[in-house]
């Protein structure tokens, strides 16, 4: 007679620890580095508990939030945008042309602030359009696509400028940048509305659980009558024009614009913010809180390096380090 025996199950106690820790680091680990950061600072940089050093920082951030708000968007449905930082330099570069009459003569400036607030943005967000296009229609992979205007639209900004530096000042238009609402400066209250917009879209409309369903599986989302060609073209337009806002953003604060300059390497920040805050970069989830969190310790290493003697292209190859551990987290959590 014969008998079969049944192995012995193994421990699974060293499997079930890792699983849990990569979790936890999941969907702890950026909270947790944010505030490692911030007690670090509190002891090592001097001056760091100060008004003026808030200021600084959330001025600097406002800007990477605005735009990784937008590449969120993206990277949930399974896509990228290299495109965000050149979008950046086409807005800024357009805006001081606008009011300061290089197009038709200014003859109301509060209306031709008003068209420099408005048109740059919506000739971004039709940038961003564009992307989503060479995606959707010519089923370009969405890294090629981007990389596109990545690489002409700053040629664009520099083509529309002659490559010169345009100095302003305009405090109607400088408003969105230098000024402020209850105390507040005025581009953190607009990073506040765009995270909250952006947080209430993905969580309670259908055009968010689409958003999400396209990066979770987008054959099954396409069977379920999604509209997949019409979401991808949503968010890269939305990608495009956030974008864009924080051209503006950038040039208002500068009192300047430099086509050569303005978002050079925005999109590699907004990347880090939307990886270390916990999105898949694989699709499927958009974490904007997150995202938030994320832009804060990007922001939060660069200052802390800077303050302490380290050159600003270190910051660099820390971020870079950054991107390649949170999809690290990510892929071993996924997998546990």
């Amino acid at each position: 007679m014969t008998t079969i025996e049944t192995p012995a199950p193994q421990p699974s106690g060293t499997f079930s620890s890792g699983s849990r820790l990569f979790t936890l680091a999941s969907r702890y680990g950026t909270f947790v580095a944010f505030l490692a950061l911030i007690a670090f600072n509190i002891v090592v940089t001097p001056n760091f508990l100060s008004w003026q050093t808030l200021n600084v920082n959330l001025t600097q951030v406002a800007t990477i939030v605005i735009v990784a708000t937008g590449m969120t968007i993206v990277i949930a449905t399974g896509g990228i945008d290299l495109s965000v930082g050149s979008l950046m330099a086409i807005s800024g570069a357009l805006a001081p042309m606008i009011f300061m009459g290089q197009f038709w003569p200014v003859e109301n400036m509060a209306f031709a602030v008003a068209l420099a607030l408005v048109i740059p943005v919506v000739v971004a967000g039709l940038f961003g359009l564009f992307n989503g296009l060479l995606v959707t229609r010519f089923s370009i992979q969405p890294i090629i696509a981007t990389l596109v205007l990545f690489i002409a639209g700053r040629g664009i900004a520099q083509v529309m400028t002659n490559g010169n530096l345009q100095v302003f000042k305009n405090e109607g238009f400088q408003f969105i940048a230098m000024g402020r609402i209850a105390g507040i400066p005025a581009q953190v209250v607009l990073m506040i509305l765009i995270v909250i917009l952006a947080s209430a879209m993905i969580r309670y409309t259908v055009i968010g659980r689409q958003i999400i369903a396209v990066g979770g599986n987008e054959k099954a989302a396409r069977l379920t009558g999604v509209p997949v060609k019409r979401v991808k073209l949503l968010v890269y337009m939305i990608s495009g024009a956030l974008a864009g806002l924080a051209g503006l953003v950038v040039v208002a604060r500068n009192s300047a614009s430099d086509a050569n300059l303005v978002g050079l390497g925005m999109e590699l920040d907004a990347i880090a913010a939307v990886a270390v805050g916990g999105t898949l970069l694989s699709g499927g989830r958009a974490n904007i809180i997150g995202t938030v969190i994320g832009a804060f310790v990007i922001q939060l290493v660069r200052y802390t390096l800077l303050a302490n003697g380290v050159p600003d292209a270190a910051a660099l190859i820390v971020k870079a380090g950054l991107i390649v551990l949170a999809v690290f987290i990510q892929q071993r959590a996924d997998r546990h």
